[in-house]
């Protein structure tokens, strides 16, 4: 390698390190640009079907969703923060009746093994005991008033959350520039086919969105009139939840079935277990039914990789990374298969397969 080749790598190797570095700066710009595909999705329809300007079809849609998050805040808002804190009173007590039952089928099945409760082995019942006698629904209680606390804290970041809106919008209002300028930070001889590649990647990210609005849509119905019908209160919040919690998948709707769950147990066991299955349902229906047929022209994404991912980017980037480790792995599946195996691996594997070929069609001649 020459002395420009050697300062070439390091100046890559600073561009990476100063970006790692800025990792969170970088979320919070991919977190805009992300919102700005959802934003892009209504405007340009609005372009297409209404022939407006760009600027007055951004402008309607602002104010239409202005209107819309204005009514959810005075018509469903106060009800499900009401339902919600019920929920979250009601925890502890789901808990403790849980633990009442695990403890008295546990003593049953001694009784029909050992016949007699003397001879319960020691280990054990000072397990139970001290599960049973300890207070958990203080500790549960001051552990949710803890992540309460932490969720109140978060008002400290609405500097980044206008950040982020404003950035979103900036890029919505002119996209084409913002575009051009990233295409022209890559070397000459690239700069048009990586405009195809983030055209490619703007594309999967805006099916993801589309495809996750409407399974959530669908998650949060079919938990609304499955819950109606076994009667399980209250309903408004519990389908609510299940529907915004379906945006972190795998992990979300775990969490969604806790709360209904723990409703249900105060009232039936077999209640709580039928909000389970409700909820297993819901959840296979949406995979292999909801998801296939909205997202059938998105980037397909391994159950296992996402799991990973949501892993991976919640250590290395908090909360946000979690939330958004769906879309990032969308950009970055499409800028592996473009990229790295369309425009390195499969040209590299054609010279070499060409290179053999001319080796060995020289000793011949």
């Amino acid at each position: 390698m020459g002395f420009g080749q050697w300062l070439g790598l390091l100046a890559l190797l600073a561009v990476l390190l100063l970006l790692w570095s800025l990792r969170e700066v970088m979320l919070v710009l991919f977190t805009a640009i992300v919102l700005s595909v959802a934003l892009n999705l209504p405007v340009r329809a609005i372009e297409g079907h209404c022939g407006w300007r760009r600027s007055g079809a951004l402008m309607v849609v602002l104010l239409g969703l202005s209107v819309l998050v204005l009514v959810s805040g005075v018509v469903l808002f106060p009800p499900f923060v009401k339902e919600l804190r019920e929920i979250i009173e009601n925890l502890p007590r789901a808990l403790n009746t849980l633990l009442d039952l695990i403890d008295l089928n546990y003593r049953a099945v001694i009784l029909n093994i050992y016949g007699s409760e003397s001879d319960l082995p020691e280990s054990l019942s000072e397990l139970f005991r001290a599960i049973t006698s300890t207070n958990v629904g203080n500790t549960l209680e001051r552990s949710l008033r803890g992540i309460l606390d932490l969720a109140g804290n978060l008002g400290s970041g609405l500097v980044t959350v206008v950040i982020v809106l404003v950035l979103a919008v900036m890029l919505t209002a002119q996209p084409k520039p913002y575009q051009a300028l990233a295409v022209r930070l890559a070397p000459s001889f690239y700069r048009r086919r990586l405009q195809v590649v983030l055209g490619h990647c703007s594309s999967a990210l805006g099916n993801w969105i589309v495809g996750l609005l409407i399974s959530s849509f669908c998650v949060a119905g079919l938990a609304g009139i499955g819950l109606a019908v076994l009667g399980v209160r209250p309903v408004v919040a519990n389908a609510l939840v299940a529907g915004l919690l379906n945006v972190i998948p795998n992990i979300g709707p775990t969490i969604s079935t806790v709360f209904p769950a723990s409703v249900a147990l105060l009232d039936s066991p077999w209640r709580a277990m039928a909000v389970v299955v409700l909820y297993l349902v819901i959840q296979n229906v949406e995979s292999y039914l909801i998801t296939p047929f909205v997202m059938h022209k998105q980037v397909k994404l391994l159950p296992g990789l996402a799991l990973l991912s949501q892993f991976v980017f919640a250590v290395l980037l908090g909360p946000l990374g979690l939330l958004m480790a769906l879309p990032l792995v969308v950009v970055l599946q499409v800028l592996v298969r473009e990229v790295l195996i369309h425009d390195v691996m499969d040209r590299w594997l054609l010279g070499g397969a060409a290179g053999v070929a001319t080796a060995q069609e020289g000793p011949e001649g």
